[in-house]
């Protein structure tokens, strides 16, 4: 199954605007907890050399490192209760994020979900789009300020309100498979895959809500291997990373 190449602009960049979901265990590196500044740098230097291409880069960025409302470590508390601290330890992310690309000379808005002024913007649509339009890189915190929801719905949310032309979808593999490549050898990688698919198969790409949001509003999404350096600047260039999911094939 090949994937159709988009479409290339006067730049010779595939996509203009871009939304990056970034895992909070993407940040963990190689610990057991917490944020490896190490790695956060890293992640920076990446989103740097993207945005000097002139891609407008929206990032969500995921809370797992540090705490989940699903996780064992909420045990029985309430499941709202959790989701928010949950929605909490993403913008302790998105802070440590910001800093490394600050320190990059990349300007770079926060902008939450939960009203946080000391530590970042409100988030209103306009405004987001406007720093995307000023080549501010723009971090996306606190999910989407609602309970019972992901993150991945977060990124497909924001990507669809600031109309980012594909889903970057950074995991620590090449793409989908047909089974975990970890445990079966057999597994297989998809070049392109329908969100119909992802949902008949209960592919653990994206949760399912996000997939159906990203599937009614024919939003792409591609999943690559964020730890191999420069595939984000190969998929805004149109090669062909990872797998590609989509209306059709």
């Amino acid at each position: 199954m090949i994937a159709q190449q988009p479409k290339t602009n006067a730049a010779g960049l595939a996509y203009q605007r871009v939304l990056l979901k970034i895992s909070g265990e993407a940040l963990m590196g190689e610990q057991n907890y917490g944020i490896d500044v190490d790695v956060a740098r890293t992640v920076a230097e990446e989103l740097k050399a993207v945005h000097a291409l002139g891609v407008q880069v929206a990032v969500v960025v995921g809370g797992g490192n540090i705490f989940r409302g699903v996780s064992k470590s909420a045990g029985n508390m309430d499941r709202s209760s959790a989701d928010y601290i949950g929605m909490l330890a993403t913008v302790m992310n998105a802070v440590v994020l910001q800093d490394a690309l600050e320190k990059l000379d990349v300007q770079t808005r926060v902008m939450s979900a939960m009203d946080i002024p000391q530590l970042a913007e409100p988030f209103i649509r306009r405004r987001a789009v406007r720093h995307l339009e000023k080549d501010r890189v723009v971090i996306f915190a606190a999910g989407t300020g609602n309970p019972y929801f992901t993150t991945d719905s977060a990124a497909a949310l924001r990507a669809l309100e600031i109309k980012a032309d594909i889903i970057l979808k950074a995991t620590k593999v090449d793409g989908i498979y047909s089974a975990d490549p970890m445990l079966d050898p057999a597994a297989t990688r998809f070049d392109c895959i329908t969100y119909q698919e992802v949902l008949e198969r209960q592919l653990k790409v994206m949760d399912a809500s996000a997939i159906s949001l990203c599937m009614d509003n024919n939003l792409p999404i591609i999943v690559f291997n964020m730890r191999q350096p420069g595939n984000i600047q190969r998929v805004v260039a149109g090669e062909e990373v990872g797998t590609k999911v989509c209306l059709n094939k």
